[in-house]
């Protein structure tokens, strides 16, 4: 089944130093080959702001590596479109403060797609299925 990529999970699949595990990274990879993973157009924004604030560092210039993070041959950018947006009317209203997650927690929802996240709040709302490796 398809995957959408928390930003976190993004990042750290895609660089040296990361919280994931062996496990986690091999299954990635397995769903990248098969074109099952995606992810949300807020989670290229996200990625700039922790780069401009400096919470990201990266090896390369950050307009080449988002370049390469974002190839599709390497993942899928799905698109802020309306029907995202009806999705988050549907989320509870205490779920998440923070507009980005709820944004691809939608996203998951209204391409009826598993979450790879390890973000406790989304994990615990049970507003979304859950990918495990």
């Amino acid at each position: 089944m398809s995957v959408v990529l928390d930003t976190h999970i993004w990042v750290w699949w895609l660089t040296a130093d990361s919280p994931l595990s062996r496990a986690e990274r091999n299954a990635l990879d397995a769903k990248a080959a098969r074109s099952e993973l995606y992810l949300s157009a807020i989670s290229l924004l996200e990625a700039q702001v922790l780069h401009a604030k400096q919470r990201l560092e990266l090896p390369l210039p950050f307009a080449e590596w988002l370049a390469r993070a974002a190839d599709g041959r390497v993942i899928t950018v799905l698109p802020l479109n309306l029907e995202v947006i009806f999705a988050l009317d549907t989320l509870p209203v205490s779920f998440h403060g923070d507009p980005a997650d709820r944004i691809i927690v939608a996203t998951a929802r209204t391409h009826a797609m598993l979450l790879a996240t390890h973000d406790a709040a989304i994990r615990r709302s049970r507003t979304v299925k859950l990918w495990t490796p």
